[in-house]
């Protein structure tokens, strides 16, 4: 129906699409302004003359995050993350200021992976989807995405070890 022009499929093609698609691009560039640009180019070349979509070869979910996979490597990287955490606030100040370190370290450290295990980790630890709809996804052997996600969680281990220490035992003296 969005091939025929109906306003009413795109409409609720973007509210259900839309959500997955930024987060991805956020996950993936960490930069909201980012996200926002590749979420709104992935629904404006669907709207454009001459789609290249072919619902022979997967569904139209896939090709819309293949679209976003492929705006988001055309895109010169950027050397860091854009939208800075929001400042502490509330009871326990340390706290948040150590989890938004932590949450800024590990949106670094992913944006940091070589694509394929990115968009692998992306979608399937930070995205929630099953290893069968990531593979639909990123057009490759479920297999594929399954040793992705193994060898990017090692990496991101492996970069983030000192993640394990940092908050433990850090009371605030003199009380």
């Amino acid at each position: 129906m969005v091939k025929k022009g109906d306003r009413g499929a795109l409409a609720e093609l973007y509210e259900r699409l839309e959500p997955g698609l930024y987060r991805y691009a956020l996950y993936a560039s960490g930069s909201k302004a980012v996200a926002e640009e590749i979420a709104q180019d992935v629904f404006l070349r669907l709207i454009g003359p001459g789609i290249p979509y072919d619902e022979q070869r997967g569904s139209l979910e896939a090709y819309l995050f293949g679209v976003a996979r492929n705006l988001l490597r055309m895109r010169p990287p950027s050397p860091g993350l854009d939208d800075a955490p929001e400042p502490a606030s509330g009871d326990d100040a340390l706290r948040d200021l150590i989890d938004n370190e932590r949450s800024a370290a590990l949106l670094a450290a992913v944006r940091e992976l070589p694509s394929g295990y990115r968009d692998a980790v992306v979608l399937c630890d930070l995205q929630e989807r099953s290893y069968e709809e990531a593979a639909k996804v990123m057009n490759c052997p479920v297999g594929t995405v399954r040793s992705r996600v193994h060898r990017a969680r090692s990496l991101l281990t492996a970069k983030l070890r000192w993640l394990r220490t940092a908050g433990q035992g850090q009371g605030v003296r003199g009380r």
